[in-house]
């Protein structure tokens, strides 16, 4: 891991134009600077599954809506985030914030996940290129690389990720089944369906951020491994209130997860005056929100009569 965070602080700061030292991260999380001939370069292997999860999704530029006037807290999408990616049962990739604009103003939910900025201060503080931005608009996390310094984690300003700082709920089954991946592969039957299904489990994707791993970042995904076959992520399919709709800005298309409605984008953020979440700080999130519209409160008693309304 050290190796890795020198290289790339040795990357960064020979851009900068430094010649004579360059500033690295330690393994005990010190920022430090050192003579430049003593910063030796190593070939950073990624495996397949690494590879492909960095490129992302040619044409694509995926973006959220989410409707705060239909959230009733029913965290469907929290516990369907919680199954696809492993999570115990206090840990979110979701938020969902109880929020009250006024003392006279009803109550409403707010999800708050991940919001994929197009300018992510997660991804430039990241010192050994753990956390990126992919094409198609999503950020990712790669846990074979991520030294659990915890920079993103300070860097971003919604408070998106958590830290992983027990062992991840399914690390007793995940090593079982790469043993009984191993004694098929001593055996010569590594090309049988179970041996492949095996495969798959214990292999990180970082599509998934699975298997998770102790001391490490993990955050919304977006679903980047559902997106690929041409699925709404878990979070999207599983409200059963119409919550979120989800599509490519590119197509300029969102679907909602509840209904299966497909809508024109700019239309409904036009009509239903979208924003984006703290935009005034230059982040740019790919999630939208729509305002909690209708809601209901009560009265003053005073004014509770016919004759004491007016329009």
């Amino acid at each position: 891991m050290g190796t890795a965070a020198i290289y790339t602080g040795y990357k960064f700061e020979k851009k900068k134009g430094k010649d004579e030292y360059v500033t690295v991260l330690t393994d005990d999380n010190k920022l430090v600077k050192v003579p430049k001939d003593q910063v030796q370069e190593v070939k950073l292997d990624k495996k397949a599954l690494q590879t492909r999860g960095r490129i992302g999704l040619e044409r694509r530029r995926f973006v959220m809506v989410i409707d705060l006037a239909k959230c009733q807290n029913a965290r469907k999408c929290i516990s369907s985030c919680q199954e696809a990616h492993q999570l115990r049962p206090h840990e979110y990739h979701i938020n969902t914030l109880k929020m009250q604009d006024t003392p006279n103003t009803a109550p409403y939910y707010m999800p708050k996940p991940c919001q994929h900025c197009d300018n992510p201060p997660c991804v430039s503080v990241c010192p050994v290129d753990a956390t990126f931005k992919r094409q198609d608009g999503i950020v990712l996390i790669d846990n074979q690389r991520c030294i659990g310094c915890r920079f993103c984690m300070a860097a971003c300003p919604y408070s998106a990720r958590m830290f992983h700082w027990q062992e991840p709920m399914l690390t007793d089954e995940i090593n079982k089944k790469s043993l009984q991946y191993e004694e098929l592969l001593n055996k010569g039957e590594g090309n049988t369906s179970l041996a492949q299904q095996l495969k798959q489990e214990i292999t990180y994707d970082v599509e998934r951020n699975t298997p998770q791993k102790k001391g490490t970042i993990s955050k919304c995904l977006f679903s980047a491994d559902k997106l690929r076959v041409g699925q709404l992520p878990s979070c999207v399919s599983a409200c059963p209130n119409g919550v979120f709709y989800f599509g490519d800005e590119n197509e300029d298309a969102v679907t909602n997860g509840t209904s299966k409605e497909t809508v024109k984008l700019s239309a409904l953020l036009k009509e239903n005056a979208g924003y984006r979440l703290m935009e005034e700080l230059g982040t740019k999130p790919r999630i939208y929100y729509l305002p909690p519209k209708n809601r209901l409160f009560d009265l003053p008693e005073s004014e509770s009569t016919s004759q004491n309304i007016h329009v």
